[in-house]
């Protein structure tokens, strides 16, 4: 029995010849999406001198009528954010959605910051500025307008939108608010 003791050039030895074997990329797609909208560096004057942390605002939504705002606080700038985001998942809220817009005009406040908030026809986009679009683009809602008055401070203006929204009912909630149908309200 004789063996081909003979070597190629460039052989390679070992290793994986063919990636067919290989698992695939499954990465799980999270349904909830989130925003930064704010990152505020805090200090703390201390006996040693001063002490730097960190201070983020996220709103996280599954853009189909669950919406929630959380804060972080830590040394570090993406652990602040991380905490920021599953405060924001853990606080979510279901808010009633007409169609593409929202079912009638509502205004949100907070501290000295107001929001108001205007159904709109279809087409229309989202017309709102600042820290409100995220909240109100991670909700679901396509056609809406949005105006801030008084205080236009980020995390004011996200809970007094959150404040807004969370003040919203469908027609079925009036009509079993008030004992009669949907037909006699409307």
């Amino acid at each position: 029995m004789q063996q081909n003791t003979e070597k190629k050039p460039f052989e390679r030895k070992g290793g994986n010849k063919n990636h067919n074997d290989r698992k695939p990329f499954n990465k799980e797609v999270d349904p909830i999406a989130s925003k930064l909208v704010d990152v505020n560096r805090i200090t703390k004057v201390v006996k040693g001198g001063r002490n730097m942390r960190f201070s983020a605002l996220v709103v996280a939504g599954d853009k189909s009528g669950k919406v929630g705002i959380g804060t972080g606080k830590a040394a570090e700038v993406p652990n602040a954010i991380d905490k920021a985001t599953l405060s924001a998942k853990k606080h979510m809220v279901s808010i009633p959605l007409e169609g593409t817009t929202i079912p009638h005009e509502v205004v949100g406040k907070f501290g000295t910051s107001m929001v108001k908030l205007l159904p709109a026809k279809e087409g229309t986009g989202v017309i709102a500025g600042g820290s409100v679009r995220p909240v109100v683009e991670l909700c679901g809602i396509k056609d809406i307008t949005a105006k801030t008055y008084g205080s236009r401070n980020k995390i004011n203006c996200v809970k007094a939108a959150l404040d807004g929204l969370m003040q919203l009912r469908s027609k079925e909630e009036i009509a079993a608010l008030r004992g009669k149908t949907i037909e006699e309200i409307l």
